[in-house]
């Protein structure tokens, strides 16, 4: 990565299948940034599993950005806390302060919002696009979930545009006594409010008609994080190892992203053998002929003659840079280790998209 802020992308997502060391590449990754450039950085974890917490040691609540000092520069952290961030969405999106009030005071409100398919997801890019906007950051680094998830992450927003489209929608927000006249004579709406009560189909409805009131700065939202996605300062990685069914993966998203009109700017293949080990294991060929030696010499050259092909092969088929990150050595699982993987990166070139 170039040293300033001119070829420093705006927002740098980071996808990869599970067990490759995405999220310590994405913390590494920020750490670098906020090292190798005259740049605020923050790195947003929307996975649920929270493993930013876990391979950093930082503790935060909630939706709070808490700042990474150590002995470095500091960058910021932010992990994703869906019922937080559904409510304080609430409270910006609502047309006035009573609609909000009403909407967070639904019975149904809390389970609805945590629940849905892809509740998480639509909060996750809202969180973002609410970040982005305020420019209090230069870069933003984007931590997904594993593999294919990521993808259900970055078409939350479309989604979300289409449900306000939706004749389910507009079916849920229909009159009470309308729709219940209109739906009586079907089997299964029968038994619903024989079992569920009218009270309950007008709870639903009541709920969604509120949902509604929000609609026009829901849909205006989606459109602006589709735009940010789409825009020229965002960037897409694909992190992997040089193993099979990681690659698969890669490749898989690659396409998708692809498919998306987004931009992948870069794969990273991680945890490749360490260049120190490399030239160790050419020195040691040269001498020596016999005993177990050779075999763990073969074996490791044939290691790094695979990674080789691997990073040559992804180059071919998508078009983008390669990068290889080095096997750390050491676990990550504190600032000082992701510190020390921010360094692998800046010693072999890091990930330069912009050249």
């Amino acid at each position: 990565m170039r040293r300033g802020t001119v070829n420093t992308p705006r927002v740098i997502v980071v996808t990869g299948a599970g067990g490759v060391g995405k999220t310590t590449f994405s913390a590494a990754l920020a750490a670098h940034l906020a090292e190798t450039g005259d740049v605020r950085v923050l790195l947003i974890t929307v996975d649920p599993a929270r493993r930013l917490a876990s391979s950093m040691g930082v503790v935060a609540e909630g939706n709070d950005i808490v700042e990474v000092g150590g002995d470095g520069p500091s960058f910021w952290v932010s992990m994703l806390d869906t019922q937080q961030g559904w409510d304080s969405l609430v409270e910006r999106v609502a047309p006035n302060r009573a609609v909000a009030d009403r909407v967070l005071a639904n019975a149904l409100y809390r389970n609805i919002t945590g629940r849905f398919v892809n509740s998480h997801d639509y909060i996750a890019v809202e969180r973002l696009w609410e970040v982005a906007r305020s420019e209090r950051f230069n870069v933003i680094v984007v931590d997904t979930p594993p593999s294919r998830n990521a993808l259900s992450v970055i078409d939350a927003a479309e989604r979300m545009r289409d449900f306000f489209a939706s004749r389910l929608l507009r079916w849920l927000t229909l009159p009470a006594s309308n729709r219940l006249v209109a739906v009586t004579s079907r089997p299964f709406f029968a038994v619903a409010d024989r079992v569920l009560g009218a009270r309950f189909l007008t709870d639903v409805s009541e709920f969604f008609a509120l949902f509604r009131l929000m609609e026009p700065t829901f849909t205006a939202h989606a459109r602006d994080v589709e735009r940010l996605l789409r825009e020229e300062s965002t960037e897409f990685l694909v992190v992997t190892t040089a193993e099979p069914a990681p690659i698969n993966e890669a490749d898989f998203l690659a396409a998708e992203l692809s498919d998306r009109g987004l931009r992948l700017s870069g794969l990273v293949v991680n945890r490749t053998v360490a260049r120190d080990t490399k030239r160790e294991v050419a020195e040691l060929s040269a001498t020596v002929h016999s005993g177990d030696l050779v075999d763990a010499i073969a074996e490791i050259q044939a290691a790094v003659e695979r990674e080789d092909e691997a990073c040559r092969a992804l180059a071919m088929r998508h078009g983008c840079p390669v990068t290889r990150i080095d096997e750390a050595g050491e676990p990550v699982n504190d600032v000082a280790g992701v510190r020390r993987l921010a360094a692998l990166v800046d010693v072999h070139g890091g990930w330069s998209p912009m050249s």
